[in-house]
């Protein structure tokens, strides 16, 4: 009498997951983006583009309204504005987050969104994406008084709390991974060449 074959569980192979939306993320279509950038790699080339405006004193505010990407011009659904200002303490008045405020929020942001994304391509579903990013900076720099502080931060640090249908580490394999590939994460720890030119008048 003939036996069937024992497979090797370590060669079998699983079934390929029919990917669906989840987590509020088009599967689907990130899928189907990921394979057409494979297709046509010059999809991948964006540029994103702000306009600022100074207001008054350390006030300023900012448009973002289009960008350019996978072939073409494309608008926002709506022009966002955002202001910035400093605090009194700092000789402003307030109308808005300071410039360093905001580099954590595009830090957590962008870190959060590859947490939404690479979830939801894992087949995970998440229940809660909390986080607390702090950044360290001495003045000093920025204020003239010491040629040895640098401007920036010294130090950035972002703390997550995550809930999920999948186990502790596979979600903390989440985001690591969306810190792998944060375009703002990249940013901030590699740099990146910054040009600026003048057109006084």
């Amino acid at each position: 009498m003939e036996t069937p074959t024992m497979q090797n569980p370590t060669t079998t192979k699983r079934p390929a997951r029919t990917p669906v939306p989840m987590n509020g993320v088009d599967t689907p279509t990130l899928f189907a983006t990921i394979g057409a950038v494979k297709g046509q790699p010059e999809l991948g080339s964006f540029q994103f583009r702000a306009t600022n405006r100074w207001q008054q004193g350390t006030h300023s505010r900012t448009r973002i309204e289009g960008f350019s990407g996978a072939g073409g011009e494309h608008a926002h659904a709506r022009e966002f504005s955002y202001d910035a200002d400093h605090p009194a303490v700092l000789v402003g008045r307030d109308q808005g987050p300071t410039p360093v405020e905001f580099l954590l929020h595009a830090l957590a942001s962008c870190l959060t969104a590859g947490i939404g994304n690479i979830a939801a391509a894992r087949g995970v579903t998440l229940y809660e994406v909390e986080s607390t990013v702090e950044g360290d900076i001495d003045l000093r720099g920025i204020l003239g008084i010491s040629t040895e502080v640098r401007n920036g931060y010294r130090q950035l640090r972002v703390s997550f709390r995550i809930k999920g249908d999948a186990p502790a580490e596979k979600l903390e394999e989440i985001v690591a991974q969306s810190r792998a590939r944060s375009a703002v994460y990249d940013v901030l720890t590699n740099g990146v060449p910054v040009a600026v030119s003048v057109n006084a008048g």
